[in-house]
């Protein structure tokens, strides 16, 4: 998200976190936003940043810039790189593309460095696919450290996403598919799929 208003309108509808992306290729590159912008959100809200191979300087430069709580780490960034972010205090996930062949034991070498796992879909650069990965190989993750789902979510998923037996998952990231254009979200369809999800999550307990 990029402009106030809309930014303002996602936040009224109280999602655990918001993200804003720091990778310049991105569409949806946030950096030259107003960072007083972010200062209006409601404290119970995770602002989290989105970085893929910054260096360390410049991810604490950008928490600190912009008041973030959280980190979401989308590159090559290694198990001692994301220690030296946690210890900064700022919590740290760490994202991972689980195709079919995937070995969930590379994310062991990650848990004592992170504090979430981001599951998303195996692409060939970074950025979001809009496509789903089978959810599936989930199924084979069983590690006590907690995860989100992300990866081609859209408004009809909340069913399916209900029904993930894991009890590691702790949310959904959610993107491309809510958005008019890049950067600006649909608060109808946000709204809609927060209150579903929501309920449902509920309903299965």
């Amino acid at each position: 998200m990029l402009e106030k208003e809309n930014i303002r309108q996602v936040a009224e509808l109280n999602p655990d976190m918001l993200g804003f992306i720091f990778y310049p290729s991105s569409p949806r590159y946030a950096g030259n936003t107003d960072p007083a912008i972010l200062n209006d959100i409601p404290q119970g809200i995770i602002k989290t940043g989105v970085f893929v191979n910054s260096s360390f300087d410049q991810i604490t430069g950008t928490v600190s810039k912009y008041s973030l709580d959280m980190v979401q780490l989308h590159g090559k960034e290694t198990p001692e790189f994301c220690l030296r972010i946690k210890e900064t205090g700022i919590p740290v996930i760490k994202a991972f593309g689980p195709a079919d062949d995937f070995d969930f034991n590379e994310c062991s070498k990650y848990i004592s460095s992170t504090d979430y796992f981001l599951f998303d879909t195996l692409v060939s650069g970074y950025g979001g696919s809009g496509r789903k990965f089978d959810w599936k190989v989930l199924d084979q993750y069983t590690f006590q450290h907690p995860f989100i789902l992300s990866g081609g979510i859209g408004p009809g998923d909340t069913e399916s996403i209900a029904l993930i037996k894991n009890s590691e998952l702790r949310g959904v990231d959610i993107n491309s598919r809510f958005e008019i254009k890049p950067g600006e979200k649909d608060v109808t369809l946000l709204r809609d799929f927060i209150s579903e999800l929501r309920h449902k999550a509920n309903h299965y307990e």
